[in-house]
């Protein structure tokens, strides 16, 4: 059973940014979105993963099945040690737009299901893994934070928060960014009790992946 993470903030508060960090040679990164990750050298320490290239440690994922893919060969790899999936709302978000034309709520039950399956599965992988999914937030009428989700089908049946352990969510206080590893009474902030000392840490994917193996493994 692999480590799950799920950190969640609103686009520019420090989530990709915080990749930058982690030691490229044990770290695979899942982009849902075709995009540059926001810092220096991102393309030289993370070329993308191909038959010509099958060193690479990053993929743009057209769709679920290539994260399910993904997920698959990244099982079979031991040097990979940590797992990010960026812009994770969007597996929600593409495949909504795909079908946009189609009728019915089948395919809102097809798309919850295909969101779960990923989570399900990286629970199932390696115990050495830590997976880490970055995704937008969304704010509810009662004032409250939680991760975008897409209807109310996920929101619903289940709370996506509850599948992990660790849920951070982001915080940008007087020019700087950090996480909160608790819930401040207005989000979904989580994390098992002695992990993280401090309510209010860096933005740092690597100091989070630390302090996890650290606290699991002794």
């Amino acid at each position: 059973m692999s480590n799950l993470i799920l950190v969640i903030g609103e686009s520019g508060t420090g989530k990709s940014t915080s990749i930058e960090t982690l030691d490229p040679k044990e770290t695979f990164i899942i982009q849902v979105v075709q995009k540059p990750l926001p810092f220096r050298g991102f393309k030289k320490n993370y070329p993308i993963f191909s038959k010509e290239n099958p060193k690479g440690n990053r993929i743009v994922a057209k769709d679920y099945t290539w994260i399910i893919k993904a997920l698959q060969s990244i099982e079979m790899n031991k040097d990979i040690k940590t797992v990010v999936v960026d812009d994770f709302q969007y597996v929600l978000s593409k495949e909504y737009m795909k079908r946009a034309m189609e009728r019915g709520f089948d395919k809102f039950t097809e798309m919850a299901q295909h969101y779960y399956d990923i989570i399900e599965m990286a629970q199932e992988m390696r115990e050495d893994l830590n997976i880490i999914f970055l995704s937008h937030s969304e704010n509810k009428e009662d004032g409250t934070s939680k991760v975008k989700t897409i209807g109310k089908l996920l929101d619903d049946k289940i709370t996506v928060e509850g599948l992990f352990t660790i849920v951070l969510n982001t915080k940008i206080e007087d020019g700087s960014y950090y996480f909160e590893t608790q819930n401040n009474g207005f989000n979904t902030s989580k994390s098992p009790k002695g992990m993280f000392e401090e309510f209010k840490i860096p933005n740092d994917l690597k100091y989070v992946v630390d302090k996890v193996n650290e606290y699991y493994g002794g």
